[in-house]
């Protein structure tokens, strides 16, 4: 029997600096396309725990070492990625020091939460809504079905 064709698997990662006056976040601008400012994340290795992967993720593109604090949230709208059908992991982590734009960034930025560019990539302005309702409320979004 073959195998089922399955979404690729991916993390983000909602990093929190933990060291800055109001736990700003950090967004990536996205080096290839589809284009636009976004989280840190990528794909899971085989063999990778999605964890680990987010980590790994997180410091390939922004240079920090973070840790994770929450799972927010699974994503999986097919329509996510315009390249093809993705599901992301997303968590929130937090990290300290001066992030650098690093493998798959063209440039890294510190925002407030509540003050976003307005061309973000995939479902990230999705993602970054349920975060600030997590920040807000400490409880996780409810899970969508639209």
């Amino acid at each position: 029997m073959p195998l089922p064709t399955t979404p690729r698997l991916t993390v983000d990662v909602v990093i929190e600096l933990v060291d800055r006056p109001g736990r700003p976040i950090v967004l990536i601008e996205r080096r290839h396309p589809p284009p636009g400012w976004a989280l840190p994340g990528g794909f899971v290795d085989v063999g990778e725990r999605v964890e680990a992967a987010a980590i790994r993720e997180a410091r390939e593109e922004t240079g920090l070492g973070v840790r994770l604090r929450a799972l927010l949230g699974v994503y999986s709208d097919p329509a996510r990625d315009t390249r093809f059908h993705t599901a992301s992991v997303v968590y929130v982590g937090e990290a300290q020091g001066m992030p650098t734009a690093r493998d798959d960034a063209r440039a890294v930025a510190v925002h407030a939460p509540d003050a976003l560019p307005s061309v973000l990539a995939f479902d990230h302005a999705r993602i970054l809504a349920d975060y600030r309702v997590w920040r807000a409320t400490a409880q996780p979004p409810a899970p969508r079905v639209d």
